[in-house]
């Protein structure tokens, strides 16, 4: 098995974006990032790019008493997507499932603003949005990512992630416009062993890198 092919999730995220060149300097063109790991690797993206970066939370709405077990998900936007599967199955009842995304929503607030620090969300309706992560496994949380994404009605879905195995690449592939994965080794095992330095993410960390990346968006004064 070949070692690590990343130094960080910085230098990750520039191998990135010479990928995406062809979506450099679009107005319409959007950056959202999976937190917290995917935050780096977005940073770098959008900083190529020259395109405003944003996260994209997902929160998981694990099942009452088997909370690994996804009834569902909510994202970034106000958006729910529901397993009905699971729901029916496990018998859910409706009480149960607002009581799970009542708590869950209250989590996913917290996060959105501690991280933004009260800058608003970017609108990314009619635009073609870049979704980031520092990796991909089986890629359950991508997809649940984009379930919620289309809700708000982007003109087009590029996925983008350093390091994936082949079969979750192209299993992703279908459900967007474009899938870009800049190494698909194999055996994969796990994201973390592709990068020489894969320390945890702080929200700190995320907190500054969304701050810089607003601030080299922001029109300077006397442009």
């Amino acid at each position: 098995m070949q070692g690590p092919v990343f130094q960080d999730r910085f230098t990750a995220g520039r191998a990135l974006a010479r990928l995406l060149v062809r979506h450099a300097h679009r107005p319409d063109t959007r950056v959202l990032a999976l937190p917290r790991g995917g935050v780096p690797v977005a940073y770098e993206v959008a900083r190529a790019l020259g395109a405003p970066l944003d996260v994209f939370i997902v929160r998981k709405l694990g099942t009452p008493g088997h909370e690994e077990l996804a009834m569902g998900a909510i994202a970034t936007g106000g958006t729910r997507v529901l397993n009905p599967e699971v729901i029916d199955e496990l018998g859910i009842t409706a009480v149960q499932l607002d009581a799970v995304t009542a708590h869950e929503t209250r989590e996913l607030q917290r996060r959105e603003l501690s991280y933004r620090q009260g800058r608003p969300a970017l609108d990314v309706h009619g635009c073609g949005v870049i979704l980031v992560d520092d990796g991909l496994a089986t890629g359950s949380t991508m997809r649940a990512a984009l379930a919620a994404l289309r809700l708000q009605h982007p003109s087009r879905i590029t996925v983008a992630v350093p390091v994936a195995p082949p079969d979750t690449c192209e299993a992703l592939a279908p459900l967007v416009d474009e899938m870009v994965c800049a190494r698909t080794p194999r055996p994969f095992d796990a994201v973390g062993l592709w990068y020489r330095h894969f320390d945890q993410t702080s929200d700190e960390e995320v907190q500054d890198l969304l701050a810089r990346s607003a601030h080299q968006a922001a029109p300077q004064p006397g442009v």
